[in-house]
């Protein structure tokens, strides 16, 4: 099935951002490892994962589609340097899929793509979950202090 250009191509881009998600939370997540911070280092590397299946539905959409996946094309990265930063930056860029998605989801409606429609939103709503994430890890430094917060990660 041939799909509309400019989606695929938004598509690609999707793809290219999960691509460099994937690679900017198994940083983070190997840093909070090597930090001793086992908790979180766990649930970042399960992010990882989630953006490594949201790559993989593209993928699949864009062949199902007739295009062809750029998997060589990466977005800016954010690499944190301690915890806070980790979570921030990481939080900061499921904001801009999180709007990047919602455009997507009006374009595969403006060319009548249910389909691509209903798997885009699938995957917003887990980047959506991320945020969320990020949200409560902030709340909890804000509450608890860094240090209590760090010692909880361990």
């Amino acid at each position: 099935m041939i799909g509309n250009k400019k989606l695929l191509e938004t598509l690609n881009n999707l793809l290219a951002d999960e691509l460099s998600a994937i690679s900017q939370y198994m940083v983070h997540s190997e840093m909070c490892e090597n930090w001793g911070y086992e908790k979180l280092h766990t649930a970042i590397e399960k992010q990882a994962k989630e953006e490594m299946l949201h790559a993989e539905w593209l993928i699949k959409r864009i062949l199902f589609l007739e295009g062809s996946p750029v998997v060589s094309k990466l977005s800016p990265m954010k690499i944190g340097k301690n915890v806070l930063e980790i979570v921030s930056n990481g939080q900061g860029a499921e904001m801009l899929a999180i709007a990047a998605y919602n455009e997507a989801i009006h374009l595969a409606h403006d060319v009548s793509d249910q389909s691509t429609a209903d798997l885009l939103t699938q995957i917003l709503k887990m980047e959506e979950g991320h945020v969320d994430w990020a949200e409560v890890q902030q709340t909890h430094i804000e509450q608890m202090g860094m240090e209590n917060y760090l010692a909880n990660q361990v």
